[in-house]
């Protein structure tokens, strides 16, 4: 069988290691210098959120409902035990993601309660024997990722919140370990081959799962097997021209992989309840191994593992929380804060923890100032107005009702168009089987006549998931 060309090659590689190069440069950027309100944090302590997320964020689809404890973790020293407060019933999770960014474990409300727990965090391949009475969470990768998010139900609530960040500790099992770290791609390779000194390194120091390794392999001719010198730093012209034209090729073929298809004016929200089921082969506590939750084809596995990466790192799966998002209101144009729209729950949204819908422009997916300083309504916003027959109406526009029971209800819109994100926290089976139907967005206003909107030509985009822009690979994205 003939060898693929580099380009060839080049485009595959940047599908199958996209996930492990954007998922460590996040790492990395959690250490050196902090992300939105999260501090600049080194390995195996946690850097707490004093804060829910607000504008000032400039976080694509970032939530207002928790508030995010985030540790990097470095087991190359050996195991960590990691301490976990009673939350007394509220909710929490504790997400854990490895550097190819498989989630492998979670712990929290959902799926191991919310009473004090103590877990050993342990390396690859460590043969020990935990404490007595300590559970383990194997990690497959040295450096991995927990990404903590806890209940807050607004600015009175984060003295509670932030007393639970402080009772939440990392400490190594035995002191003085020796830690590698995470290691630094050669400084020297220009800037457009990059990515491949990244993954070259990234994959030597964090091996993947058994069966991908075979498939690895066959980056060999690339150089990315190397080991020692870099293979890019003198690279003659033409392949490197090959190689670019590849990676290229590639990073195209994940945008259109990850932008939703148009045309879906419908009004219907829209979402992805397995878009991080790419995880075939570490399932720790929390997880659920089972072929609903499993893309079967490992080859396929890989696409979405990339496209899961790109628009919603660090994500969880839909069992933990599901997400939908709407750009058209039920008429099939798109939403817009010129005018003004009802969206009314008959019944609430199936959920055993807590749902909210967050309001973001259509443009960023950002959060937008509003003189209420409301970014979300949900079950657990004060003084919402039911009616009689226990259903519930949201009032979403620009400017405060006059009614009092549309302004207790109302969701402020931004001026331009925007696009709302609807969380279910801990979804119930009417959720994950489908056969919950979110109800549609729909205007109490006529359109205006002069708007060169039309909804029949409207096919502007509509969401997959729950987290980011579609076309700028720099757009800052963090977790949901």
């Amino acid at each position: 069988m003939s060898q693929p060309a580099p380009g060839t090659l080049a485009a595959d590689a940047f599908i199958y290691g996209y996930p492990l190069v954007s998922s460590l440069a996040k790492v990395d950027s959690f250490l050196t210098t902090g992300v939105a309100s999260l501090p600049a944090t080194g390995f195996n302590r946690f850097g707490h959120a004093d804060v829910l997320a607000g504008p000032d964020a400039e976080f694509v689809s970032v939530n207002n409902d928790t508030v995010y404890s985030i540790a990097q973790l470095d087991l190359s020293g050996g195991p960590l035990v990691l301490q976990v407060p009673d939350t007394d019933g509220a909710y929490y999770v504790l997400q854990f993601v490895d550097a190819w960014t498989n989630n492998f474990a979670y712990l929290g409300r959902r799926a191991t309660g919310t009473a004090a727990q103590t877990w050993l965090i342990t390396p690859p391949g460590w043969h020990g024997t935990p404490p007595d009475g300590v559970r383990a969470v194997v990690s497959p990768t040295m450096v991995a990722t927990i990404v903590g998010r806890n209940a807050c139900a607004g600015e009175d609530d984060m003295p509670r919140v932030r007393a639970l960040q402080r009772q939440l500790t990392l400490t190594p099992l035995e002191p003085g370990g020796v830690y590698a770290g995470l290691p630094a791609p050669d400084p020297g390779v220009p800037d457009e081959l990059r990515f491949l000194e990244q993954l070259r390194v990234w994959m030597a120091a964090f091996p993947p799962a058994a069966p991908d390794v075979e498939y690895q392999r066959r980056f060999a001719a690339l150089g990315m097997l190397d080991e020692g010198h870099s293979p890019y730093l003198a690279a003659a012209p033409g392949w490197t021209r090959a190689l670019i034209e590849g990676l290229a090729a590639g990073r195209a073929r994940l945008e259109a992989a990850g932008r939703p298809p148009g045309g879906h004016n419908t009004g219907e929200w829209t979402g992805n309840l397995h878009l991080f089921d790419y995880n075939l082969d570490h399932f720790g506590p929390g997880t659920l191994d089972d072929p609903r939750w499993r893309i079967p084809d490992r080859r396929a596995a890989y696409l979405t593992r990339a496209v899961a990466a790109r628009i919603g790192l660090w994500g969880n799966h839909a069992y933990e929380a599901a997400y939908s998002s709407v750009h058209h209101d039920a008429e099939g144009a798109l939403l817009t804060g010129a005018r003004s729209y009802t969206l009314r729950f008959d019944a609430p949204p199936p959920v055993d923890a807590f749902w909210s819908v967050t309001m973001y422009d259509a443009q960023d997916y950002y959060l937008v100032r509003n003189p209420a300083g409301r970014y979300s309504v949900g079950d657990r916003t004060p003084g919402l107005v039911h009616g009689a027959d226990g259903s519930l109406t949201l009032t979403l526009q620009h400017e405060r009702p006059a009614d009092p029971d549309a302004a207790a209800n109302w969701l402020p819109t931004p001026e331009g168009e925007f696009r709302p994100m609807l969380r279910m926290y801990q979804p119930g089976p009417a959720i994950l089987d489908g056969s919950y139907r979110l109800p549609p967005i729909r205007p109490t206003d006529p359109a205006d006549p002069t708007d060169p909107t039309d909804p029949a030509d409207s096919t502007g985009p509509t969401d997959t998931a729950d987290h980011t822009d579609h076309s700028d690979p720099d757009r800052p994205a963090g977790p949901s």
